[in-house]
């Protein structure tokens, strides 16, 4: 997929972990080698191309296409499976995967896993007793510098993703236009339960803009949003603060 993936993870049976890590690293691969759209072998570029359908692809195929399908309708089309008019799921793929890798090692015993694929992260459980997960929101207009910082405390789950320009250019498309999204934005981070959603929501509310994504964002149950802009500015929607520490 183009980027790093770590995992911190804490407490359960050493061997069962080690297996269940194993696993996880292995589906993160799998993923890659069906999902990519970098890959002209990979299956969602074959059925990008009509050489497959979405019935003689592996399951995992018709997962991420019906979950984009929803991030589709919920963001009103601001999010969207396709780029340029040719399918590509990647705006969602790296957020599942990376969920997915987080519950399975979980799932095995771990009392504590936090999965970081290219600065987009899951936290389930806890490091330690009486210790949340934190992590570290750089800030997109001074390198090394950091924007904030999201405390998981008091949830089980917590996932944050960032969307922006600081790392890869203007790569976000206005799905209305099929161009690079022309807005006031330099970064949006998402807080919500789940990746998968988080990365979505991250995307769609950067090409909608700060004025237009804030309300959005806001509209949505669960969860919160930091929007950057430009012009050095800072707005957020008013849960967010219990999430910082």
């Amino acid at each position: 997929m183009g980027t790093v993936f770590s995992f911190d993870v804490r407490g359960g049976e050493p061997a069962a972990v080690r297996t269940a890590l194993d696993e996880a690293v292995a589906g993160l691969r799998r993923v890659d080698e069906v999902l990519s759209t970098y890959r002209e072998d990979s299956q969602v570029s074959r059925l990008a191309c009509g050489e497959l359908t979405v019935a003689q692809c592996a399951p995992e195929v018709a997962e991420v296409l019906e979950l984009a399908a929803e991030a589709e309708r919920v963001s009103g089309g601001w999010f969207s499976p396709s780029y340029r008019g040719r399918l590509d799921p990647t705006g969602i793929v790296k957020g599942w995967a990376v969920e997915g890798a987080a519950r399975l090692v979980a799932g095995a015993g771990a009392s504590g896993v936090s999965v970081n694929g290219g600065g987009d992260v899951q936290m389930l459980g806890t490091p330690g007793a009486g210790r949340p997960w934190r992590v570290g929101v750089a800030d997109p207009l001074r390198p090394g510098g950091l924007a904030a910082v999201v405390s998981a405390a008091g949830a089980r789950e917590l996932a944050v993703a960032t969307s922006g320009t600081a790392e890869r250019g203007a790569h976000i498309v206005d799905p209305r236009t099929g161009r690079s999204a022309v807005t006031d934005l330099v970064a949006v981070t998402v807080v919500a339960p789940r990746l998968t959603w988080a990365d979505c929501w991250a995307t769609a509310a950067f090409a909608m803009g700060s004025r237009e994504g804030l309300r959005w964002l806001e509209s949505l149950d669960g969860v919160e949003g930091l929007l950057m802009t430009a012009g050095d500015e800072v707005r957020c929607t008013r849960g967010l603060a219990g999430w910082l520490g």
